[in-house]
């Protein structure tokens, strides 16, 4: 045992002292946060015991706001999927000329925008509808603007790095119509970035606080609205519920995005081989 901790470099030691710190750093709010939504009191501590009522009295509270946000979310992604997939492949087809580049950019604009701006232009434009103004539709329409390039990025990475000109000009050999050739061999090679946008817009769409709050009406709170409100005028312990209910909706869409570049990975080889074999 000795012998191992010799052979340890100083950086190696350095490194994982590094790593320790900066976890340390990150997790103990979340574990402090996660502890105070159970406990009877946050002021007391572990003394006054656990309970699970906050958790209950955010649900009676914000129920509505949380179902919001998932519903908004996942508006935003069949949005995205409808506009997004296309665009990129229409911008991939066409990146060398200069409309096509002028037309990306313009996609990837509100990523450089503050939220509250984003939120600011909606209502200059569309604020004046009063039946939209006061539907959850108004904050579709921000999540949209916000999630797309996100989507449209996502597409182009992967259709960028396959020979789709190839597989377009064998399918219209194969006397293929357009529809045809894009879903039957322009979405299925671009599945990956699909799914890796969706799950980008998902997540983005969630934790959206700037263009919510913008343009968000007391009957159209979202969850990171609700969240910043609970903290605002309710208890610590209600805030902290509200947080951890988040997190236990966020969590598992993020480690979804961490494995699914190893599916990625997986999935091309085995394409490859597939072509080797063929071959």
């Amino acid at each position: 045992m000795k012998t191992k901790f010799k052979d340890l470099s100083a950086t190696t030691v350095l490194s994982a002292a590094l790593t320790a710190v900066t976890l340390l750093f990150l997790m103990v709010p979340v574990v402090q946060m996660v502890a105070t939504a159970f406990m009877k009191n946050a002021f007391r501590g572990m003394k006054a015991g656990f309970t699970t009522d906050w958790i209950a009295k955010v649900l009676d509270i914000y129920g509505d706001t949380i179902l919001r946000s998932l519903g908004l979310a996942c508006g935003a992604l069949v949005i995205c999927v409808a506009i997004g997939v296309p665009a990129a492949w229409i911008l991939v087809r066409e990146e060398r000329k200069r409309w096509a580049a002028f037309l990306e950019e313009a996609l990837i604009l509100p990523l450089s925008m503050p939220g509250l701006a984003i939120g600011l232009g909606i209502l200059l434009v569309w604020g004046g509808f009063t039946s939209l103004r006061h539907s959850s539709l108004f904050i579709l329409c921000g999540h949209v603007m916000f999630c797309l390039p996100f989507m449209v990025r996502s597409v182009m990475s992967v259709l960028r790095v396959e020979p789709i000109a190839a597989y377009e000009e064998a399918s219209a050999t194969l006397g293929a119509s357009p529809w045809t050739t894009f879903t039957q061999v322009v979405v299925p090679v671009a599945m990956p970035g699909i799914l890796a946008g969706a799950l980008m817009v998902m997540t983005v769409s969630l934790g959206e606080f700037n263009i919510s709050w913008m343009l968000q009406t007391p009957d159209t709170k979202t969850l990171p609205v609700g969240m910043a409100d609970s903290y605002a005028s309710m208890r610590l312990e209600v805030g902290s519920a509200y947080t951890f209910l988040f997190l236990v909706i966020l969590v598992p869409l993020l480690s979804l995005m961490q494995a699914l570049p190893d599916w990625i990975k997986k999935r091309a080889e085995a394409r490859r081989l597939a072509d080797e074999a063929a071959a």
